[in-house]
């Protein structure tokens, strides 16, 4: 029988109905890592998924990033199947495959081509959804709404993360996992599968087991692991130097970010958690350092790095069998703490947003406890 502690749970994936968009499914209203900055170019749009709706993503000439609907409300047809037309005026406009209807990156209809000169039909009332979207220490922010008619600023602004220093990524990669993003969050956050997944002499070894003893605090719409020095049987940050120290943030909807200083210099590893969908999430890894090993090492960094998010890969695709039987899942222990702390978190956003109150964060300042 499982303790106390480990309340039996079930992985179904939580595909999450139009109709209840604040149920265990996904977080909305809240901010989205899109892309990268460099991702889009100017006069270029792309077909996208998030959160399982269809968006067309692009640049305008002028440079700016927006996200409208990607299905044109005439026929159905995919807006990301047409092209981008230049307007008289020099704007940018989708133009629809089927019937030639044009929306600006607003999402405003433009022109309908088969309208004779003397219709009064008002064009001005037809519309695609637009996603705001807001460029920031080179990503692209998506802000979803669980209103599908949401037409207005969003109420706050996506999330200045500390330590983007040294000029452009460092490092970026990216991987497609097929699972829920709850079930990708939680391997996300969680600290004890290091000795097992992530076997390599540059970082630990199977034998090399410590009890972790580490003090958590709430910070905004999560929770962190309060600035320590790394642990020893973690290798890879000898090769920073001095005496490093380090800070880990999880923070909703998907994010978690690993902010290390050695004296003045830094480096911030960025594990941003996107929902294509109910069975797919993008896990997209950025790091920036203004620190000399990142230039000296890069070759070797860049390739312990993506191995590491490859081994993560790996132990996902031994994983989805599984959660596609809907098992029961235990927690257990403080090891699994943070998992509590994740889906109260995401039941508190939820409530909150349904409410119409602010966000009460549900995690408690404490230590925790655990061997790896």
């Amino acid at each position: 029988m499982p303790a106390d502690d480990a309340p039996l749970l079930k992985a179904k994936p939580l595909a999450q109905p139009m109709s209840d968009k604040f149920g265990e499914g996904f977080v909305w209203d809240a901010w989205y890592v899109a892309c990268l900055s460099p991702d889009l170019k100017p006069g270029k749009a792309e077909k996208r998924e998030y959160l399982g709706e269809p968006v067309l993503l692009g640049r305008t000439r002028k440079g700016d990033a927006y996200a409208i609907r990607d299905i044109c409300p005439h026929r159905a047809a995919a807006l990301s199947a047409g092209r981008i037309h230049r307007e008289a005026d020099g704007t940018d406009s989708i133009e629809c495959p089927y019937h030639g209807w044009r929306f600006g990156p607003d999402g405003a209809c433009k022109s309908i081509p088969s309208l004779t000169g003397d219709s009064d039909f008002d064009i001005s009332k037809v519309r695609v959804r637009k996603y705001p979207t807001i460029e920031q220490q080179g990503l692209v922010w998506i802000w979803m709404s669980s209103n599908p008619r949401f037409d207005g600023e969003p109420p706050e602004a996506p999330p200045t993360i500390p330590g983007v220093v040294g000029g452009k990524p460092k490092l970026v990669d990216h991987l497609d996992y097929d699972i829920h993003i709850d079930h990708a969050v939680l391997g996300l956050i969680d600290p004890a599968h290091g000795p097992y997944v992530h076997q390599q002499w540059w970082w630990r070894t199977k034998a090399s087991q410590h009890e972790k003893k580490k003090r958590f605090c709430a910070s905004e719409a999560g929770f962190t692991m309060v600035r320590h020095e790394p642990s020893k049987n973690s290798k890879a940050y000898a090769i920073l130097g001095g005496e490093p120290l380090t800070e880990i943030t999880f923070r909703l909807p998907g994010l978690r970010w690993e902010h290390v200083t050695v004296g003045d210099k830094q480096v911030l590893a960025l594990s941003a958690m996107t929902p294509i969908n109910a069975h797919k999430t993008r896990m997209n890894q950025i790091m920036w350092s203004d620190h000399w090993a990142f230039t000296a090492f890069y070759p070797i960094i860049r390739i312990a790095a993506r191995a590491f998010l490859r081994q993560d890969g790996k132990i996902v695709a031994a994983q989805t069998p599984g959660l596609q039987c809907n098992p029961p899942l235990m927690w257990v222990g403080d090891a699994d703490q943070q998992a509590r702390w994740y889906h109260q978190c995401k039941r508190e956003w939820n409530a909150s947003r349904r409410e119409g109150r602010p966000f009460c964060n549900p995690v408690k300042d404490q230590t925790l406890r655990w061997r790896t």
